[in-house]
């Protein structure tokens, strides 16, 4: 967050937004398979997560486990190490989730 100052006894900060988490079958994910700038290996991508970052948290977490490798989840995408597209999306699919395959 930037540094605000104001010389207004009246200003308020603009609070930003809580988003609303959508419940699984109402998420439109997309599922990437992607091997660019990560030195020939590849990892799946799961983009347009829409909900708090204690939900993506959790989904990524559950995805890691269950398929037995690493990865990361920010800024609403979660990163899954290794090339186990097919499997995220089993998984995917058995959570009601709704989402559709992109790319390679």
């Amino acid at each position: 967050m930037n540094i605000i100052f104001s010389t207004n006894p009246n200003f308020k900060f603009d609070e930003p937004e809580s988003v609303e988490p959508l419940s699984p079958d109402k998420q439109d994910l997309r599922v990437h398979r992607e091997t660019k700038h990560r030195g020939g290996k590849t990892a799946i991508i799961i983009k347009n997560f829409v909900g708090n970052d204690d939900d993506l948290q959790k989904l990524a977490k559950e995805l890691k486990t269950k398929c037995g490798v690493g990865g990361t989840a920010k800024d609403g995408e979660i990163i899954i190490q290794g090339d186990v597209r097919d499997k995220v999306c089993e998984i995917l699919t058995k959570l009601n989730y709704r989402f559709k395959k992109a790319g390679g």
